[in-house]
């Protein structure tokens, strides 16, 4: 069983040597330009969970910390703040001198350009592109739903029910745009097989009792593949995964998102959408030198590998080899899938929604 004690960080030198190999700053960042350099001696990230989910909070920090110290920056973690408010926390961070604050959490959304306006310390936040102010808020609302996409073409080929599930701890706009791509991924592959759509609550991030629940769910009505996007509660999915059988006996196969837990597998991990955002936060420091923060849009993609699926032994490879020629479809423009971030048109693309409200 997955637990938290098992639970180890990654390495800062890995994390660092996989996103500087892949950096493409341009591409990442639309509209920059070049200009008299400001001083940027530190960076700061907010996450509500600690660093060690090896998913949406470990990326945060492990990316920053990689890139602060690439750039030679003081690296000023805050971990484990929760979904509460978190102006208190921002206020020390800017008081303690603090170049750049990431607020790693759409929770955070309303707090952080509050107290950057107060402070006048650049903030970064996610899922809100209409809060972009030049020189202090920018906006990261990332997307993984090309590698979803190919994660749901898998999942059409390995199916053995002919029916597969999707949980979420919530409906981010970046969660959306993921279980849309994995939704239209497997009507692509197999436009009969049954995707089955489930909300562990509207902000259930945690909850990995909640997790656990919901999957089961799912698995009781048919589903022997899930795409599980969760951050902690991720564990409670697994967990379900681990400790079950699908209804024709064999076993069911997990999809994780962001990160790689393929250290941890019990045997049930089929592969993972995972996202590099060591990029995106580069970009972002290069941008406050260039005096061009909050004006540019980050994106993250398969074109640079700063999303990508994660190999894993459980693959066949003709399978895989398939997935890849479709990857290189996607890069090349032959092939072109729209990311979908509203809840409602997600929905639509289900076959089965268990939402809660």
């Amino acid at each position: 069983m997955l637990t938290r004690k098992n639970l180890t960080r990654a390495g800062a030198a890995a994390v660092l040597a996989l996103g500087l190999g892949a950096l493409g700053l341009g591409a990442l960042r639309l509209g920059a330009t070049t200009a008299s350099a400001e001083e940027v001696t530190s960076i700061a990230v907010l996450v509500p969970e600690q660093g060690t989910d090896y998913g949406w909070n470990q990326q945060g920090v492990d990316a920053a910390r990689a890139v602060a110290e690439a750039y030679g920056l003081e690296f000023m973690p805050a971990e484990g703040l929760g979904y509460r408010d978190v102006r208190t926390t921002l206020r020390e961070l800017a008081e303690d001198g603090a170049s750049l604050m990431i607020a790693h959490s759409s929770g955070y959304n309303t707090a952080a350009p509050e107290i950057a306006v107060e402070t006048g310390v650049p903030v970064a936040i996610v899922n809100s592109p209409d809060k972009l102010k030049p020189g202090l808020v920018a906006d990261y609302t990332l997307s993984g739903h090309e590698g979803s996409y190919l994660a749901g073409i898998m999942a059409a080929k390995l199916t053995r029910t002919r029916t597969v599930g999707i949980v979420v701890s919530g409906e981010p706009p970046s969660w959306n745009s993921q279980s849309a791509g994995f939704a239209q991924g497997v009507k692509a592959g197999n436009a009969d097989i049954q995707v089955v759509y489930a909300v562990i609550g509207p902000a259930a991030y945690a909850d990995a009792a909640g997790g656990r629940r919901v999957t089961e769910s799912v698995i009781a009505v048919g589903a022997d593949i899930i795409f599980g996007q969760g951050n902690g509660s991720s564990f409670g999915m697994i967990e379900a995964v681990e400790n079950n059988k699908a209804k024709d006996g064999g076993p069911i196969w997990f999809i994780d998102v962001i990160g790689d837990k393929s250290s941890l597998d019990r045997g049930h991990l089929l592969s993972s959408v995972m996202w590099n955002m060591i990029p995106v936060y580069s970009a972002m420091v290069e941008d406050l030198r260039a005096g061009e923060f909050g004006k540019n849009r980050y994106k993250i993609g398969l074109s640079d590998d700063s999303v990508k699926l994660l190999k894993t032994d459980h693959i066949p490879p003709e399978i895989w080899d398939e997935i890849m020629a479709l990857r290189d479809q996607i890069v090349d423009g032959s092939l072109t899938i729209e990311p979908v971030f509203d809840a409602v048109e997600v929905r639509k693309l289900m076959n089965s929604v268990d939402a809660a409200e």
